[in-house]
């Protein structure tokens, strides 16, 4: 897989950087965005910052003071997914175009909000198209058939040329339904990466026709938790089988996962993806580096 060093170009293209976040999960989420996000712009010379805000909001859901802390930390587009309507200010959210906030475009009409966004990016438009599965969630309208109509609709100006740069997340539960959706959308969009399962998966690659993909960003979040939530208290929700409220941990090792990919501004087409995993240690104690090795 294509790859390359921060401040150089791939064959000398101009290309888009685009950083894609995982969820991130509570308070100690959106501090370590707060502490690291702008370091990772500085240093891998980002253009474009997307990230998963739904469960931003105490683990579930995503609210007005959240969301503008997302966007503080340095978020372009926030996407969200099946979590979006669980804070009562949602459609607020959603209606404040300074958020840039969008909920999964295949919910029913009518339904507040937009599912996807198109914001100017050097010149050129880039479109940011959320998308929520239906396996194991609930069953929304189908996201295949509704991004399909969407790149039907979508307004490009000359300049995008004759394949504008589409980003597609699939916030989504099976592996296999955000794989055939980047193999569905191969060689029609930039990029298509997964969220939801808070589980960064190993398989970022291009797919043919130039459309770079991952199954699951992963999360940003508590490091030493279960998909972001209290080891404790999840374990108890298993061991019990009673209902409990999933709490994220208040202090402690975080982590953020992200994929960043550079995609061509003349072709649209995707020229390397690669992992960005970091830890934020800035609430630990002793600031105890024993167990942070990563990649990125």
């Amino acid at each position: 897989m294509a790859s390359r060093s921060p401040g150089s170009n791939p064959g000398g293209r101009d290309v888009l950087r685009l950083l894609a976040v995982g969820d991130v999960y509570a308070g100690i989420g959106r501090r370590a965005l707060k502490r690291l996000l702008p370091e990772l712009r500085q240093e891998l010379d980002l253009d474009l910052v997307v990230v998963n805000g739904e469960n931003s909001a105490g683990g579930r859901g995503i609210s007005l003071r959240t969301a503008r802390d997302l966007r503080d930390a340095g978020a372009d587009v926030i996407t969200t997914g099946n979590h979006i309507w669980s804070q009562p200010d949602a459609s607020q959210v959603l209606d404040d175009p300074d958020l840039r906030v969008i909920r999964p475009i295949n919910f029913p009409d009518p339904a507040p909000g937009q599912g996807y966004l198109q914001i100017p990016v050097r010149g050129k438009t880039v479109t940011v198209i959320d998308a929520q599965g239906r396996i194991f969630l609930d069953p929304l309208d189908d996201p295949f058939r509704a991004i399909d109509t969407t790149l039907l609709t979508l307004d490009h100006s000359p300049a995008d040329g004759d394949r504008p740069i589409v980003l597609v997340e699939i916030h989504a539960e099976a592996t296999s339904e955000k794989q055939a959706m980047g193999w569905f959308l191969a060689g029609r969009v930039s990029a298509v990466w997964g969220t939801h399962t808070h589980v960064p998966t190993a398989d970022v690659r291009i797919l043919p026709g130039g459309t770079g993909y991952v199954t699951d960003l992963g999360m940003t979040g508590a490091y030493e938790s279960i998909i972001g939530a209290s080891v404790n208290e999840t374990l108890q929700r298993f061991l019990t089988q009673r209902p409990m409220r999933m709490r994220a941990p208040e202090d402690g090792l975080a982590l953020l996962n992200a994929v960043l990919f550079e995609i061509e501004f003349a072709t649209g087409a995707c020229l390397s993806a690669r992992r960005i995993d970091r830890f934020d240690a800035s609430r630990i104690d002793g600031d105890d580096d024993s167990h942070r090795s990563t990649h990125s």
